[in-house]
């Protein structure tokens, strides 16, 4: 069966940013640079009970973008979520080994950041990575094949979950090491502007990676040199498994930028529509020259912070409050809502993807092992390195 790679399309980005001007733009601080915008609801921890009257996650009075780019955003989101699904499933199969981190329920960070960006920006986060290559046009077999440890897969079968790369859609990894990507997402944002490409850094991180003081460092040089990076913090309220207000001071995370002076915002993490405006805004303030933006994508994962994890803290209350806030069922109810497409035409999508997901289960299986002399391969960048002994 073919491979299909789900991507926005230019027009569908383009579009977007046409209808995004029509609206009316938020006033920045005078004194920080900030825009000032009402905090979405922060999603409620195992000390908070879900406010009854919480936003849920629905579908516009109007579509604020066009069909291509409601349509691309479902196929997206859907492939994540199903991607995950079985891969939980075969973790549980002791198909998958190692650590396991799914994304399942924050599929929106992802997509409505795509559907903002440019081909040839670059991306990096944490080890909760599946999803980010993904949405950018890595081949799913290729990322089932690296869960599998195989020699197909994209790391080639050394970095398993948690370290995705994938050059040819300017993927940068996943890593392992909590909050380490944040000073490397300055980096490429470096090399990008001394480089004069016009590109950006996108760089995630979890919330509990705002405790390290690599982040700190970062946003120093960042804001300092005027990088072209957007730091965006998915805050699930969580991080490992201790919530936000158990563990810090600061609860509304987007406030550390303004320590830096650093334009921030809360964002709605779950959903769509708010991601891609954000990110534009973000984008545009990068590419001319402006610096960085710091991002909290306040969202919520539906499942434990790794497949080890039972999520104990929470309430099965807490939980279903959230999934009826799911970015899928409101990008679906919008495109059924506006006769973008029909009940047929989604169930064939959806029938594609799965489709997808077995064929690139099925690519992980038959694929081989990495062989014995990969072992000190992509190690050096100089081949005879004269340390290397067997």
């Amino acid at each position: 069966m073919a491979e299909t790679k789900v991507k926005a399309t230019p027009s569908a980005s383009n579009s977007a940013k046409k209808s995004s001007s029509k609206k009316t733009t938020p006033k920045a601080d005078g004194a920080t640079g900030t825009v000032k915008q009402p905090d979405p609801v922060l999603p409620p921890t195992h000390d908070q009970q879900p406010e009854s009257n919480a936003p849920r996650a629905t579908s516009p009075a109007e579509p604020q973008f066009p069909k291509e780019t409601y349509m691309a955003w479902y196929e997206q989101m859907q492939l994540m979520r199903k991607f995950e699904e079985k891969a939980g499933q075969l973790y549980g199969q002791q198909k998958i080994k190692g650590f396991c981190h799914l994304y399942i329920g924050q599929e929106a960070c992802v997509a409505g950041a795509v559907s903002a960006l440019e081909k040839g920006d670059k991306w990096i986060t944490a080890y909760r990575d599946h999803a980010h290559p993904l949405a950018l046009g890595t081949s799913p077999n290729a990322i089932m094949a690296e869960l599998y440890a195989k020699a197909t897969g994209c790391s080639k079968g050394k970095g398993g979950s948690m370290h995705m790369f994938d050059k040819e859609v300017n993927f940068v990894g996943g890593h392992g090491i909590v909050g380490g990507q944040v000073p490397m997402g300055a980096g490429l944002a470096f090399a990008e502007k001394y480089n004069k490409t016009g590109k950006l850094c996108i760089c995630y991180m979890g919330d509990g990676a705002v405790r390290q003081g690599a982040l700190h460092e970062a946003f120093n040089m960042a804001m300092l040199w005027k990088l072209p990076v957007i730091f965006v913090v998915e805050n699930n309220g969580y991080a490992m498994g201790t919530s936000v207000q158990r563990t810090s001071n600061v609860t509304e995370l987007y406030h550390i930028g303004r320590g830096y002076d650093m334009p921030s915002e809360p964002v709605n993490g779950m959903n769509v529509e708010d991601i891609h405006d954000a990110v534009a805004r973000a984008a545009e303030r990068a590419r001319a020259g402006e610096g960085p933006t710091f991002l909290e994508f306040k969202t919520y994962r539906y499942k434990g912070h790794s497949m080890s994890d039972p999520a104990k803290y929470r309430t099965k209350e807490e939980l279903e409050d959230y999934r009826s806030r799911d970015a899928i069922e409101s990008v679906r109810h919008t495109i059924l809502t506006h006769n973008m497409a029909t009940e047929e035409e989604l169930a064939a999508i959806d029938e594609k993807i799965k489709a997808q997901v077995l064929e690139s289960v099925e690519f992980a299986e038959n694929s081989p092992f990495p062989t014995a002399d990969e072992l000190y391969k992509d190690v050096y960048v100089q081949q005879d390195y004269p340390y290397i002994r067997d």
